[in-house]
């Protein structure tokens, strides 16, 4: 990685640094490295409303966790999956529908 030795100082009002300074950490760069990226023309794809369905697919993996878990016990022999079929269904159309935007 090559050193940054050059500095690039620029005349920016309150709220501009505070939108920006909110767009990098949304990004989960440093300022430096969203500004770079920004002027560089190099593309910075952000994806809103992945949090959600983060959270549902771990919930979702952890009930099988959990159900694969009780089988090796023998404490469950029938699994009536529809319902997680159907949420893990959800799921993929959610993250396909994001692709798509993305795109």
């Amino acid at each position: 990685m090559k050193k940054k030795t050059t500095i690039i100082t620029a005349r920016l009002t309150p709220s501009e640094k505070a939108a920006i300074q909110k767009r990098a950490k949304r990004a989960k760069m440093t300022m430096t490295d969203y500004i770079i990226q920004c002027a560089l023309g190099k593309e910075i794809v952000q994806v809103d409303g992945l949090d959600k369905i983060l959270s549902e697919l771990k919930a979702q993996g952890r009930n099988i966790n959990q159900l694969t878990m009780l089988a090796n016990m023998g404490r469950v022999s029938v699994v009536q999956s529809e319902d997680l079929i159907a949420a893990y269904s959800k799921l993929c159309s959610q993250l396909e529908k994001i692709a798509r935007e993305v795109e």
